[in-house]
């Protein structure tokens, strides 16, 4: 009894089939064997590299839900700073006036609170309390608070600094809320330096 014709699975071109279950040529044998080890050598690689992905990320799951609560305000803090001095580059010192020195070496900007952070802690992430500011400004004796106040009310109002300064509310800080201003300013510098909205 013959078989009806069929391509070959390795080459492609048309044959007769001696057995019902042969799918390639007697010459495509070997090479086609070679071809099925190396797809089934690929795959197992590919699932490799998806599972270890996947592993990877639940690890970084399991560290992120043991930061404690101080080192998520740094890391938040450190999101929102440097969005800040993103936000306020081109402009000058806050307290001086004088324009920053990119080249110096450590940079010459710094993220200043207009109300401290140890004094008023619950406006450390208020944008309307923190402006770019030379680093000699933001050491003590750097800058006088007639100064840094003058510097803030020209940037944005005698309205909105008083505000601030009115501002004395208490503020306790859970983890997902200080996760979410950690992402939401690592996400703003992130647009504001691609410069997109």
């Amino acid at each position: 009894m013959g078989f009806h014709r069929t391509r070959c699975a390795h080459c492609k071109a048309k044959f007769t089939p001696e057995r019902p279950s042969q799918i390639v040529h007697v010459e495509c044998v070997e090479a086609w064997t070679e071809a099925q080890a190396a797809k089934r050598e690929r795959a197992e690689a590919k699932a490799a590299r998806a599972a270890a992905k996947v592993e990877r990320a639940e690890t970084r799951r399991r560290k992120e839900a043991m930061k404690r609560l101080p080192e998520l305000i740094a890391e938040a803090q450190e999101a929102f700073n440097a969005y800040i001095r993103a936000r306020d580059a081109g402009l000058p010192c806050i307290c001086c006036g004088q324009p920053f020195e990119p080249m110096k070496p450590g940079g010459s900007v710094d993220a200043g609170h207009f109300r401290s952070r140890s004094s008023a802690g619950h406006l450390r992430f208020n944008e309307d309390n923190c402006f770019a500011q030379r680093k000699n400004c933001n050491r003590p004796g750097g800058t006088t608070y007639g100064a840094f106040r003058a510097g803030v009310v020209a940037r944005i109002g005698e309205a909105r600094v008083a505000a601030l300064e009115a501002d004395n509310a208490v503020r306790k800080w859970t983890h997902d809320e200080v996760r979410e201003i950690r992402d939401t300013y690592r996400q703003k510098l992130k647009q504001l330096t691609k410069g997109t909205p």
